[in-house]
């Protein structure tokens, strides 16, 4: 009897080292894996460790009465950790399962119904001397009963879980196994209790427990080295499909272009077609981008990929090659399915884009080449339909094809590009003024700020030299917002000089006008240089306001309530001038001088003109004439009730130097 105790005592002894060194391996795994499921593993082994050490130290102390407060004490400790065991295994199955979330007050809450039921079952008949069946039966049978409830739990969890790999399976096997062991002790249990062979079977029973439970701490291992397995190989598949494709979008990135194209091209020689390769460029994303937040731009950027890819032309190449471009192959069979491409792919992209309860718009530039004709090198073939792209946005024209001659305009443009830069720096663009009159008082009140480039070698350049290089490169929101200081430097200056204030009109261009950050700037240059708002006056075509008359309308508004006034510069030859003025809150028109030069010996200019006054002064906004070059014209314009005019007759573009003899008249 004592060797068998003894036995007994030195296994359990053995049984809770191995799940505490099993407890400690899992530990390890934790740290570097993370998983949460591992935590409540690596705690479960613990307290099954605790379970067997208290086990064991009550086998050596049978001298102790069942009864007495020390083996009641470490019968409590013992229950409440096999109960934290089995239900802290159970809650780690549970959320090994993708995608399972949980919350740390219910984990605490099942934690204290284990510790309640473990100190009930423990507790209840403790001091009995005569309850020793009532202490077996709730130490043992229920034990076993609700144990074989946690493993067909456990079991079920697992069958529903997604991806069942070979370790789930074993587990699958294990819990059915476990949970068929304790429904067969728990009914042995009461059954057999009286049996004289009840004795033998238990101890076989601690044995297969012994060999079960740490079959059990291996399998959570293995389960453990698998998912980080898992974990390594999802890790290398996303890394290569990274390697292939945009991570925000999914199309292909720049490098399988490249790879991709050859092949293409390849096959449609081969079925005796052609691949059009469009490059694709988003306008005016970056306002997007400023107004809705990056994340918005973002999910555009996804959209517009699969609205790509989805196309009903099937696409051979959909890819994205940085920021909001994209590259888009497809095969024809005839020359006259180009523009129809080009056309398809507008419409996709022009179709609104609904997120966050909002309607964005969206317009492209499209520059497209053809494969085999044009080149048949994948790199060549971008560089030329990036060219086409290129002419597309420098003209503003929908869709541009290439053409050979492309490449010098291209070369040309890099040097003006690096030339334009340095002006800019060394501030070699200057201003010239046009004084406006005022026919009501015969007074000047105001002048246009006019661009010149004062350059180093070939002189004063007029706008026209420079002005379209500068807005197919891009740089016109650059010059806007020089010309803006510099008219602002001077009007202080003028202030400071001769005490008079004069209203200067600045022209902007569309891409300074969409800008968000518009408006701080005025107010920052107004500042800095203390001009009250009245004397600052913004130009803006209408170009401008149809790009997004929305958002146009709402810059206006913000302008105007600061005390900056904003007109219309060549009214008329512009897109449905008289459809949108009624609503523009301008306040002043410019009759651009195309109308101007005739139309005293032209009844239909005449006309023309007569009614733009009239129509401008019903909606209460000022007209001025630009281009009035004889006293004729001055005349007729006094009759027909123009508010101010200018042009060579009131005087040409002039230096500051000489302008400001009209700030020294008294």
């Amino acid at each position: 009897m004592v060797a068998n105790v003894f036995a007994l005592s030195f296994l359990f002894l053995v049984e809770a080292i191995v799940f505490g060194v099993l407890a400690y391996l899992l530990h390890s795994f934790y740290q570097s894996a993370l998983k949460r499921y591992a935590k409540f593993w690596c705690y479960s082994l613990v307290a099954l460790s605790v379970h067997f050490a208290v086990s064991a130290l009550q086998h050596a102390l049978l001298q102790y009465s069942e009864t007495s407060l020390l083996q009641v004490t470490l019968t409590c400790i013992a229950q409440i950790s096999q109960y934290l065991f089995v239900l802290l295994f159970c809650f780690g199955c549970h959320i090994s399962r993708e995608n399972i979330q949980y919350n740390n007050a219910n984990v605490y809450g099942l934690l204290s119904i284990a510790v309640l039921l473990g100190a009930f079952c423990s507790l209840l008949f403790a001091f009995n001397e005569n309850g020793a069946f009532s202490r077996f039966y709730l130490r043992e049978s229920l034990a076993d009963l609700i144990f074989a409830g946690v493993f067909l739990i456990t079991l079920l969890l697992l069958l529903k879980h997604e991806k069942r790999h070979f370790v789930a399976k074993l587990f699958m096997i294990f819990s059915a196994i476990l949970t068929v062991r304790y429904f067969f002790s728990s009914f042995i249990s009461i059954v057999f209790v009286n049996n004289n062979g009840f004795g033998a079977m238990f101890n076989t029973l601690v044995y297969f427990d012994f060999g079960a439970f740490a079959i059990l701490g291996y399998l959570m291992l293995l389960w453990m080295h698998s998912a980080e397995r898992n974990t390594a190989e999802r890790a290398i598949n996303r890394a290569t499909y990274l390697g292939k494709h945009d991570q925000l979008t999914g199309a292909l990135n720049r490098e399988q272009v490249i790879e991709k194209l050859p092949l293409a091209i390849e096959q449609a020689v081969s079925n005796r077609l052609k691949l059009q390769i469009c490059l694709i460029d988003l306008k005016r994303f970056k306002f997007v981008n400023d107004s809705f937040g990056l994340k918005t731009g973002d999910m555009i950027l996804g959209e517009i990929a699969n609205r790509l890819s989805d196309s009903i032309f099937l696409p051979k190449v959909v890819g994205r090659l940085s920021g909001d471009s994209f590259i888009f192959a497809l095969e024809i069979s005839e020359d006259s399915q180009q523009e129809k491409a080009a056309k398809h792919l507008h419409d996709l992209i022009s179709r609104p884009c609904y997120l966050n309860h909002q309607e964005i718009h969206l317009q492209a530039s499209v520059g497209y080449c053809l494969a085999p004709v044009d080149s048949s090198d994948a790199e060549e073939l971008l560089q030329q339909a990036n060219l086409a792209l290129f002419q597309a946005e420098s003209h503003n024209v929908a869709s541009v094809k290439y053409k050979d001659g492309m490449q010098s305009h291209g070369r040309r443009l890099v040097e003006a590009e690096k030339t334009i830069r340095q002006a800019l720096a060394q501030q070699e663009f200057i201003l010239y003024f046009q004084p406006q009159l005022n026919l009501l008082t015969n007074r000047i009140d105001g002048v246009e700020a006019l661009v010149r480039w004062q350059h180093p070698e070939k002189g004063l350049l007029a706008p026209g030299e420079f002005l379209s290089d500068i807005a197919a490169l891009g740089l016109s929101g650059e010059l806007d917002n020089y010309v803006l200081e510099l008219a602002c430097q001077t009007n202080a200056r003028w202030y400071q000089t001769y005490r008079r204030r004069v209203a200067i009109a600045v022209n902007l261009s569309a891409t300074e006008f969409q800008d968000p950050k518009l408006i701080a700037k005025i107010q920052t240059l107004l500042l800095s240089y203390d001009i009250p708002p009245k004397y600052l006056e913004l130009e803006i075509t209408e170009d401008v306001v149809i790009t997004d008359i929305r958002s146009a309308m709402d810059t206006i508004f913000v302008l105007q309530n600061m005390g900056i006034k904003v007109s219309i510069d060549d009214f008329g030859t512009g897109y449905s001038s008289l459809a949108y003025l009624r609503d523009l809150p301008i306040d002043k028109i410019k009759i651009d001088r195309s109308f101007i030069t005739e139309f005293a010996a032209n009844d239909s200019d005449l006309t023309i003109v007569k009614s733009m006054i009239r129509l401008s002064h019903g909606l209460g906004k000022r007209v001025l004439a630009e281009g009035v070059e004889s006293i004729e014209q001055l005349n007729l314009l006094r009759k027909l009730g123009c508010d101010a005019v200018q042009g060579y007759f009131i005087n040409p573009p002039l230096p500051e130097e000489k302008f400001v003899s009209y700030l020294t008249r008294k």
